[in-house]
């Protein structure tokens, strides 16, 4: 595969993640009102996606080093182009929740193993900027999700909305179906025995590098769902957005992640990851602090919540390249296992906020600026003493057997 397919089946793979949430994010409020259902329900198709999401990565990882890549892939994206076609067709809130949570565990086959792809094609500072090109174009998708989410709704109904997500799901198969080569060159066979299960996840469990890029990519994207699980009801219930300036809103925040991932790319070749991680959780910081700031005071319109956030988006285009490959980098013999136990940690977070966020949501924009404030203050620790102490590694160390 010439490095060009690579970049564009990561960018698809690992692009399937905003479009399932993004993309119909503009269609959640016409959907809880369709439903007649409450905002932890509405909350929960969200939430519940990716609570499955972040479980099925720890099934996942180990099948894939035991199969290979390209099963799980299939599976996977088989799974997830079914579940999106019921979910369109849901007659119920609580139905949409279940096929959600089907739509959740099959993407996390997806994602798993786009990051596990990564580390056996590529080494790990390659493998960052790697990573940041396949984010790249995970950027533009997310860049075009939510505005075409907008208009599906506002002129098709929020059901069109779900229905785009089963014709990406249908393409991206049939792209891994035509054009992807194994790529795990040595499969291993005890993968899936209990006790090496169980040494492996100790091993990854134990390394201090993977501890600290994964609190990173935690944190990080905890930022990232605590907006995305809120910013539709603020702006269009609170502050008064139509569905498709909300899309705009949504369009412009993606387009600082793809903008960061750019720059992440040019921060590595000059200063490498820690360094990298370090200036961008300086942006981190200040977005979020800024935005927390301004609504304490009362300040509550748009402006005041997106330009804060742009900064802090920047941050996350830089956090998540390094993250992901940096946590994925120590295991070359065991990649899918420590992609699908870096997914998980994310998930876990972003469940956490999400509960959160469905009890605290009160008609005020703070639930979501004082949440994006926590974040940004956690990227900022995490970045500034665990990855400039256990970040790089100066060899990756072996899987234990």
């Amino acid at each position: 595969m010439s490095a060009g397919l690579i970049v564009l089946m990561l960018s698809m793979l690992l692009g399937i993640q905003p479009v399932t949430t993004d993309l119909y994010l503009p269609a959640l409020p016409a959907l809880t009102e369709g439903f007649g259902a409450s905002m932890p329900a509405a909350q929960l198709t969200l939430s519940a996606l990716l609570l499955a999401f972040g479980t099925s990565q720890l099934l996942w990882g180990p099948l894939s080093d035991r199969f290979g890549r390209r099963p799980i892939l299939l599976w996977g994206l088989s799974a997830y182009t079914l579940a999106s076609i019921a979910s369109t067709l849901a007659p119920s809130m609580a139905l949409l929740i279940a096929w959600r949570v089907v739509q959740g565990a099959a993407m996390g086959a997806v994602v798993m193993c786009a990051r596990a792809i990564v580390r056996d094609l590529y080494q790990p500072i390659e493998g960052a900027r790697i990573m940041s090109k396949g984010l790249s174009g995970l950027g533009v998708l997310a860049c075009v999700s939510a505005p075409l989410g907008g208009l599906l709704s506002e002129f098709f109904g929020w059901r069109m909305a779900l229905m785009a997500l089963a014709v990406f799901g249908a393409c991206t198969l049939a792209l891994i179906t035509l054009r992807f080569e194994e790529t795990l060159k040595l499969k291993n066979p005890q993968a899936l025995r209990p006790a090496t299960l169980l040494r492996t996840w100790i091993h990854i469990f134990s390394n201090p590098t993977f501890l600290a890029f994964s609190a990173l990519t935690a944190a990080s994207y905890g930022g990232l769902f605590t907006f995305l699980a809120s910013s539709s009801f603020v702006f269009i219930k609170v502050l008064g957005l139509s569905k498709t300036q909300y899309g705009l809103v949504m369009f412009s925040m993606s387009f600082c992640y793809l903008i960061g991932t750019f720059v992440c790319r040019r921060l590595l070749l000059r200063f490498g990851v820690r360094k990298s991680v370090a200036i961008a959780a300086c942006l981190s910081l200040s977005g979020g602090t800024l935005m927390g700031v301004l609504a304490w005071a009362g300040v509550q319109n748009v402006w005041a919540i997106m330009l804060p956030y742009y900064l802090f988006m920047l941050g996350h285009g830089i956090h998540q390249p390094c993250g992901q490959s940096g946590a994925v980098g120590p295991f070359p013999k065991a990649a899918g296992a420590a992609s699908a136990m870096n997914g998980f940690l994310m998930m876990v977070a972003a469940f956490a906020i999400g509960g959160w966020l469905g009890s605290h949501m009160d008609g005020t924009v703070r639930p979501l600026t004082h949440g994006v404030w926590f974040w940004s203050v956690l990227i900022a620790t995490v970045a500034w003493t665990l990855i400039r102490k256990y970040g790089e590694p100066a060899h990756a160390a072996p899987a234990k057997p």
